[in-house]
């Protein structure tokens, strides 16, 4: 149980951290002042629909997953192209590379806690088996529901390099990836990975895999550009001015993968509604959108198909063009839109 944890944050470890200039001296901080909002009389009442009213928030039978195409994956292409696996893990391919962002393929979002928050798909680690060799994968933070231990295990044999936020390595290493394979990024910190320039940009949330290490590693999104084209990954966070920053600094974007979900007005200042999400890909100066961080796991409160159907609705009503795939649905960002509303035929 204690491996869950990952890496402690040691003195050596923090004397790192702290050379980073968004960091207080003791922990991160976000750009602008983020605070959640619960109230002690109120938290009875959370707790109970937290953990037991299930009703509308997850899936009466298990989303289908499309088997996976190595072949045709891996087949040369002009454009990018991905696969979601729901939530927030996204195998890309760009530039002749294989590229895996928060892997995330575990069956539970809540290892060491009491109450399980299972997946709403079914035997996802098995997925792994069947990728391909993966040349980076990419951790945006630390957080239970985008890193978790058996997928990194499995994973190991597969990952020739991996670039994670500032303060991830540790968990990496304790878990026995190899240090020299380990690239840590603060916030606008670029990297060539061949022909790919990688930024990691910064987003208005928090981290932190037990009750010691809160905010004691980065949080962010990735920005990937090619000669061809301009790729962005918002990750976790609350609305905010850094999303115009971003869009003056790396944009325009052909594509942007938007967090859309687990929402609650107790953490609106770490979680965007849906409108926001659209509303931020606009302020970044993204061309076409997709939600992500749904259809995954129930960690807030709204019903499991509220993020889509808002984010379909502010997305039409601002006119900006959006996708919304299947789960393990092979993707060509060059493809014209599939508005298929494949949600609705799942209880």
């Amino acid at each position: 149980m204690i491996k869950q944890f990952g890496g402690k944050a040691s003195k050596i470890e923090l004397e790192k951290l702290a050379k980073s200039k968004h960091w207080d001296g003791k922990k991160f901080e976000n750009l602008q002042e983020t605070k959640m909002d619960f109230r002690l009389s109120g938290m009875p009442k959370f707790f109970k629909k937290q953990f037991l009213e299930k009703e509308g928030r997850e899936p009466k039978t298990p989303i289908p997953i499309e088997k996976f195409n190595k072949d045709t994956f891996l087949a040369p292409s002009e454009k990018a192209k991905f696969i979601w696996y729901g939530h927030s893990v996204v195998l890309m391919r760009i530039n002749g590379k294989t590229l895996l962002i928060d892997p995330m393929f575990g069956p539970n979002a809540a290892p060491i806690a009491p109450f399980k928050v299972k997946r709403f798909s079914e035997n996802t680690l098995n997925i792994i088996d069947e990728l391909p060799e993966i040349d980076l994968v990419l951790f945006t933070h630390d957080h239970y529901d985008h890193i978790d231990l058996k997928s990194v295990k499995r994973l190991k044999s597969k990952v020739k390099q991996y670039f994670v936020a500032l303060g991830v390595k540790r968990h990496l290493t304790e878990w026995g990836i190899d240090n020299e394979k380990i690239i840590e990024f603060d916030w606008w910190k670029k990297q060539s990975f061949d022909d790919i320039t990688i930024t990691f940009t910064p987003t208005r949330h928090f981290s932190g895999r037990g009750l010691t290490d809160r905010a004691k590693s980065l949080w962010g999104g990735w920005a990937f550009k090619t000669q061809n084209e301009n790729i962005w990954f918002s990750g976790d966070g609350g609305f905010g001015n850094h999303f115009t920053e971003i869009g003056k600094k790396l944009g325009p974007f052909d594509f942007g993968f938007m967090e859309c979900g687990q929402y609650n007005e107790n953490w609106h200042a770490i979680h965007m509604y849906p409108e926001e999400s659209v509303q931020a890909a606009i302020d970044a100066k993204v061309t076409k959108i997709m939600p992500v961080h749904w259809a995954g796991f129930t960690l807030a409160q709204h019903h499991w198909k509220e993020p889509i159907e808002r984010f379909m609705e502010a997305s039409i009503a601002k006119k900006v063009n959006f996708i919304a795939p299947k789960i393990g649905e092979i993707v060509e960002l060059s493809a014209k839109n599939n508005l298929e509303k494949w949600w609705e035929n799942i209880g």
